[in-house]
């Protein structure tokens, strides 16, 4: 008895620990593509014996012509599957973050609500080519370790579990899994759009890498990104503890936050904001934040998004909410905030 094509087999291996780890039902995104097309394909194979609910769900962006009929076409194969519930939810574009920040800022928003009403995790079909250009990308734009260290197999997001079974496996084997099942999967246009940065990552950057340094070039990138994200989730639980053990009511301590390391001091500063609900945190936010303990000159007030502030007094890093803003003479009481 011959089992599943090679490719059908390696992406039903990839969703098959996971899948059967939890009760939890799960809704698989699904654009029409070959990497979700094959993802929601296996999760309806591998539900029969693990006893889990699957569904599937697609997004209408509305911003292509034809976007309602594609959508409809990828339910209903979803629904030939047997995935179940199948559900099409609109996406609600703005502007903010440019075309494809926007598009992915809804696309994300839409299908957590669908995940809410249905208390089910969000499986979606990211390969280990899209782990390689998201960590390309974030080396590109300096924009952190974290970002480097690309996306991790499952986290939770605002109560919803979102779940890439496929980080593990190449591109090239979820097109070769559709083909072998005689699945039809529909290539985005914009994802050969050279307009977009992901897009010549992909057909220009990583060939380029791949020929340069004698290919594997996706396989290195993944693997360093999981190596530091062990290196990162490490961190984290340390600045967890210090946060936990520094912060109160009346802030943090200034000169023993000052002492950590920048690495676990600037974690405990990002993790202290965040809990205090600041919004769209940056790197240079927590630079001038930082600079309150270990550049201090008394200086004034950092202004953070939506509002709020830090500012140093008494020996204390204080969070300042919107309303409250120190007035032109408000000064440090204590004498070790007056020392240049």
């Amino acid at each position: 008895m011959t089992g599943p094509p090679r490719a059908v087999a390696a992406v039903r291996a990839a969703v098959r620990p996971a899948l059967r780890g939890s009760p939890q039902p799960v809704l698989a995104a699904c654009s029409g593509g070959a990497d979700s097309v094959a993802l929601a394909a296996a999760l309806a194979f591998e539900a029969r014996s693990a006893g889990v609910r699957v569904g599937g769900v697609t997004v209408d962006h509305g911003l292509q012509p034809g976007s309602a009929e594609r959508a409809g076409r990828t339910a209903a194969l979803l629904r030939e599957l047997g995935l179940d519930p199948v559900l099409v939810v609109p996406a609600h574009v703005g502007e903010e973050g440019g075309p494809e920040g926007a598009a992915r800022t809804a696309r994300y928003a839409a299908l957590a609500r669908a995940a809410g009403e249905h208390g089910a995790r969000v499986a979606l079909g990211h390969t280990m080519d899209d782990q390689a250009e998201t960590v390309l990308l974030g080396l590109g734009r300096g924009s952190g370790p974290r970002s480097v260290a690309g996306m991790v197999p499952q986290r939770e997001d605002r109560g919803v579990c979102w779940w890439r079974p496929l980080l593990a496996v190449r591109r090239a084997t979820t097109r070769e899994a559709c083909a072998a099942q005689g699945l039809p999967v529909w290539d985005d246009p914009w994802n050969a759009d050279p307009a977009y940065t992901r897009a010549r990552l992909r057909a220009e950057v990583l060939p380029l890498l791949e020929d340069v340094l004698g290919g594997g070039v996706a396989e290195a990138l993944a693997r360093t990104a999981a190596l530091l994200r062990e290196d990162l989730d490490a961190l984290d639980e340390l600045a967890g503890g210090h946060l936990a053990r520094l912060a109160g009511a009346g802030g943090l301590p200034a000169p023993e936050v000052a002492a950590l390391p920048t690495a676990l001091r600037r974690r405990v500063l990002r993790g202290w904001l965040r809990s205090a609900g600041v919004p769209d945190l940056q790197a240079a936010h927590l630079v001038a934040v930082d600079a309150l303990l270990v550049r201090w000159r008394g200086q004034g007030r950092v202004d953070l998004p939506g509002g709020a502030g830090v500012v140093r007094t008494s020996g204390r890093l204080v969070l300042l909410p919107a309303a409250l803003r120190p007035g032109p003479h408000d000064a440090p009481t204590d004498p070790e905030e007056t020392r240049a």
